[in-house]
């Protein structure tokens, strides 16, 4: 009896091993997490700063997803015996393909993860992706007045709107490692990702020159999923 029951124990163990990189077999997940921020700015000395995120993610299928992204945080840069810091709001709606889209058996991703070594369940959950969204900017800003100068010669400007809402264009790489396998498949998931912030205007540090600016965000989160997928 003993034996029987180790049997079905070690069976269970292995299974759920087999399994654990699975993605979720739920459709809504939700997330949070944190990191650093670095901008692309006039005033190009980078300064790496706090932030972080909330997020709820829909599964069109075990390898396609849309969801929804907030984020706060802060850029800052000098330069020029300049400086400014910006902290911003920013929130978008993306979307995301991962490369197990593209590899076998994608209609029943399970039945996939037991014949699959770990570096190809690992693989498939790798995912790109793009979104549109908007950033509110909080920027305070000292300027020497030499630069000052400088920015109006070259027909650049300093921006009136301090505060300014603008379009922005979210570029997105990462993994999902989901774990905490139940009856449902995993119900957890570690996120690993890189934001490419691509913005419409060039105000994210209150100085308006020739190129817009850009900010990118590295981050690690945790996500849990929600309702059972039918």
């Amino acid at each position: 009896m003993r034996k029987k029951l180790l049997c079905t124990c070690m069976g269970i163990l292995c299974f759920s091993i087999g399994t654990v990189l699975a993605q979720f077999s739920r459709p809504v997940s939700i997330g949070a997490g944190a990191g650093v921020t670095y901008n692309l700015t006039d005033l190009a000395n980078v300064k790496t700063k706090f932030a972080f995120y909330g997020e709820a993610d829909y599964l069109i299928s075990s390898f396609i997803s849309v969801g929804l992204h907030g984020e706060k945080g802060t850029l800052s840069g000098n330069g020029y015996n300049s400086e400014f810091e910006n902290r911003y709001f920013a929130g978008n709606v993306n979307g995301k393909v991962r490369i197990g889209q593209f590899m076998g058996h994608t209609n029943n991703y399970s039945y996939y993860t037991l014949q699959a070594n770990t570096f190809s369940r690992i693989l498939s959950n790798v995912y790109v992706g793009a979104g549109a969204g908007l950033v509110k900017n909080r920027i305070e800003r000292r300027l020497d007045a030499t630069y000052a100068e400088g920015i109006a010669k070259q027909a650049g400007e300093l921006a009136d709107d301090l505060g300014e809402i603008h379009f922005v264009v979210p570029l997105n790489v990462g993994v999902d490692i989901p774990f905490g396998r139940t009856l449902y498949g995993p119900q957890w998931g570690i996120n690993i990702n890189y934001q490419h912030t691509l913005t419409t205007n060039d105000n994210l540090d209150g100085i308006k020159n020739k190129n817009n600016d850009q900010y990118g965000f590295v981050s690690l989160g945790v996500k849990y999923a929600l309702f059972n997928r039918k």
